[in-house]
């Protein structure tokens, strides 16, 4: 399996996010180039480049776009993907993520950690979502489609 050794999200249309959101953002993209497992499949029979790869996301015309690029910057693969399938999912991550930031400044240990474990099965949700739509079209790991789901989630932050 081959990888993402770097990542660059278009943001430039969103507004600026929270403290929170940008935090989130950090940590999702040093975990994701830290360790990740995205490989681009053979399409329609033809051959596509070997990884490693670099992965560029934007909403476009309210589509989520993969643009996928080879280490060298050639491009390897372009996936536009409907964000309806994702609005549910991404919504609901907001609203625990909010329950979440707040009980962690009052609530107390037990009670942050079932709002965790919610918060955590939502983002597992969140990521098989982003595994079936990519389906055929790249391979990635739980992991991996969990990490590039809080990217997701970021671009949704006022798009």
């Amino acid at each position: 399996m081959s990888k993402i050794v770097q990542i660059d999200i278009d943001d430039s249309a969103l507004a600026a996010p929270t403290p929170e959101i940008e935090q989130e953002r950090r940590v999702a993209v040093f975990d994701l180039l830290e360790d990740n497992s995205f490989d681009l499949p053979e399409r329609d029979g033809r051959a596509v480049p070997d990884g490693p790869y670099r992965l560029h996301l934007a909403i476009r015309e309210r589509r989520l776009v993969f643009d996928v690029q080879t280490e060298a910057e050639e491009p390897a693969a372009e996936f536009h993907l409907a964000l309806g399938p994702f609005r549910q999912v991404v919504k609901d991550y907001f609203q625990i993520c909010e329950s979440y930031f707040d009980a962690v400044k009052k609530l107390p240990p037990g009670q942050i950690e079932a709002i965790d474990m919610a918060r955590r099965g939502i983002h597992n949700e969140g990521a098989r979502v982003l595994q079936e739509r990519l389906e055929g079209k790249a391979a990635l790991d739980t992991d991996t489609a969990r990490r590039l789901f809080t990217l997701i989630c970021v671009l949704h932050f006022g798009g």
